[in-house]
């Protein structure tokens, strides 16, 4: 057992090693490292140079959690990253068909393994919140703080899915290379959410990291990783992640339930829409979350003298988010015909909200 116990010690000094060196080495972009912190964020860290960095990075993955669900064909892995934003069990990520599940499967930097719900998402930044039961967990303050272009961040995220259990997350050491805005990229890029990103030197943005963190220096949430993108044109894919500012109001709208209610909680109405009375022709429900694509619109019907046109998406009725057409159906079930609602519309790249009056 002492010579296991020395060869385990011996490994963790030498991952603990190459952060250091890759962190102190002159040259911001010379090159990106990967690393799992040996050990869990329990035990000791180590006496001399780089004990408050090992010390933040060990922080840091006490709050973050890895997340199993729907998924496990190519293209659609099972898993990604998440991290605790309070000590009731809220936990942040992002929406994907990861969460198409009644049961999300969270499990603890320890290793323990809990059950979560879908409390709510945002159909425009894409982000979500899951619930576990149980209170105390270490969690990241929502708080916006200044980062700029140069600073040195490191990202925490479940990548491809190499840590199970009580085994730690990835981390990647990076600089932010520049802010933009996904809608004013070039090429094709397809993806709901247009807003400002952080651009990063490192490729965090893998199978599985979408919901982890970027952290500065001194462990404050610069970030959330976003999904995997790649530009249509030219291949290219894009290392990104949502800024503070963006996250924490998308949060704070999920938790007060402004963004989306469960169909189940809504009450239908006397006297309620149709699809097919608005003019809409929705593609065939083959499966069991088949999208609310539109493939046809009635001439001179109400969606249509509204602006509502053939190839778009639905996402969300009265900010309430639509996963499928089951879920459009009983939305709109819920609203008087006589009243009005709003549609929040992805066409192409666009996305774009219609008032629909009657």
């Amino acid at each position: 057992m002492s010579r296991r116990n020395g060869i385990l010690k011996t490994a963790r000094y030498f991952l603990v090693a190459i952060v250091l060196i890759s962190f102190l080495l002159p040259g911001r972009c010379s090159y990106n490292v990967a690393v799992a912190i040996a050990g869990t964020p329990s035990t000791e860290v180590p006496q001399g140079a780089g004990d408050e960095l090992i010390a933040m990075l060990q922080q840091a993955q006490m709050r973050m959690v890895k997340i199993y669900g729907a998924g496990g064909v190519r293209g659609l892995e099972s898993y990604q990253s998440g991290f605790f934003i309070s000590d009731q069990g809220h936990v942040l990520t992002s929406w994907s068909t990861v969460l198409d599940v009644d049961k999300i499967r969270v499990v603890t930097y320890e290793g323990k393994k809990w059950d979560g719900e879908l409390i709510g998402s945002d159909p425009v930044t894409e982000l979500a919140v899951i619930k576990i039961e149980g209170d105390g967990f270490p969690f990241f303050r929502m708080e916006a703080q200044p980062f700029e272009v140069g600073d040195r961040i490191f990202g925490l995220s479940n990548l491809f899915g190499i840590a199970t259990g009580d085994e730690l997350n990835s981390v990647q050491r990076g600089v932010i290379m520049g802010k933009s805005t996904l809608a004013s990229r070039r090429g094709r890029i397809r993806t709901p959410y247009q807003g400002p990103i952080y651009i990063i030197d490192a490729m965090t943005n893998n199978p599985g990291a979408t919901g982890g963190v970027i952290v500065g220096l001194h462990g404050g949430l610069a970030g959330v990783l976003g999904k995997e993108l790649r530009d249509d044109s030219s291949g290219i894919w894009l290392n990104y992640a949502l800024p503070m500012e963006v996250v924490a109001e998308s949060a704070k709208a999920i938790l007060e339930g402004k963004v989306t209610k469960k169909p189940a909680e809504l009450v239908a109405a006397k006297r309620p829409h149709r699809v097919t009375d608005i003019g809409l022709t929705l593609i065939p429900n083959v499966i069991a979350k088949t999208p609310a694509y539109i493939d046809q619109v009635v001439p001179d019907s109400l969606g249509a003298r509204f602006g509502v046109k053939a190839n778009d998406l639905i996402l969300a009725v009265n900010g309430q988010r639509v996963d499928s057409r089951r879920t459009f159906e009983e939305l709109l079930s819920t609203i008087d015909r006589a009243d009005p609602f709003s549609l929040l519309i992805q066409r192409g790249n666009e996305i774009i909200t219609i008032e629909v009056r009657p």
